[in-house]
């Protein structure tokens, strides 16, 4: 995938119409709505606009204060919402359900003072699958609606991590989907699961095998109140891996031993 210029920016034509008559980052910088965090230099929040909702991630800054305390703490600091576009346009190219880009840009070269944003079309009438295991637990799905569903998360994750990305918050709380689930509690293949919060996504040309580890642990331990069976899971690392199980009980013992110890470690704090 090929990187932004520095003082890029792209507004869909619904934005662009919008705000034809301002500079575009004096526009989303002042930007009403329902916030949903502000510090660190990042303000996240639902805004309407003729009739239409929309998220926005706007970064205003963070200084060097918290670049090097992130630094120090052997983490990435989050400087750009450019992380986020480039992760929605990769998603969209390996065909993962995710939000749609309305409009993003950056403009700057100081990574302490780097403005940026992105603005995707509000995922509306979802729910996440954070609470499928409370749901569950009070009504048990049909054998094929939990099959699909570990299908489509274990195609998800493969995918992703095949193609050199990881997500670095890969919880089940940042999968959306329609919150009829919630009345029906059926599921299907073709049911869409949209992947968000992008932020601290990384793309490489391969996936590192501790981010791997990283991902699925804690994919796993958000799961910890789904009623799965052993064969559950066999059925995610065989879809996930792509690999026939004996091949995979083989080759990749040491991968899913450790992913089980880090969502028991996670289980743990």
């Amino acid at each position: 995938m090929a990187l932004m210029k520095k003082n890029s920016c792209y507004l869909r034509q619904d934005l662009a119409q919008a705000w034809a008559d301002k500079p575009v980052f004096d526009a989303v910088a002042n930007i009403d709505g329902e916030i949903f965090r502000d510090k660190e230099g990042r303000r996240t929040l639902r805004f309407e606009l003729n009739d239409r909702s929309y998220f926005l991630k706007y970064h205003q800054g963070v200084g060097w204060t918290e670049i090097v305390k992130n630094l120090l703490q052997m983490r990435l600091p989050i400087i750009s919402a450019r992380n986020e576009w480039q992760a929605i346009h990769f998603l969209e190219k390996h065909g993962i359900e995710t939000m749609t880009l309305a409009g993003y840009g950056e403009k700057g070269i100081n990574p302490a003072t780097l403005r940026s944003f992105v603005i995707t079309d509000d995922l509306v009438n979802t729910m996440s699958l954070e609470y499928v295991g409370e749901q569950w637990q009070q009504r048990p799905p049909s054998f094929a609606t939990k099959q699909a569903l570990i299908r489509k998360l274990a195609n998800m994750a493969g995918t992703m991590h095949k193609n050199g990305m990881n997500h670095r918050d890969f919880y089940l709380c940042h999968f959306l989907l329609d919150e009829r689930f919630a009345e029906h509690n059926t599921f299907e293949d073709k049911t869409p699961v949209y992947l968000i919060d992008l932020h601290r996504a990384t793309i490489r040309h391969k996936t590192p095998k501790r981010w791997q580890i990283k991902d699925l642990g804690s994919l796993y331990f958000s799961a910890s109140r789904v009623p799965l069976t052993k064969r559950d899971k066999l059925r995610f690392m065989q879809i996930y891996s792509g690999l026939p199980l004996r091949t995979l009980l083989k080759e990749q013992a040491d991968l899913w031993r450790e992913v089980q110890h880090r969502a028991q470690r996670l289980l743990a704090e």
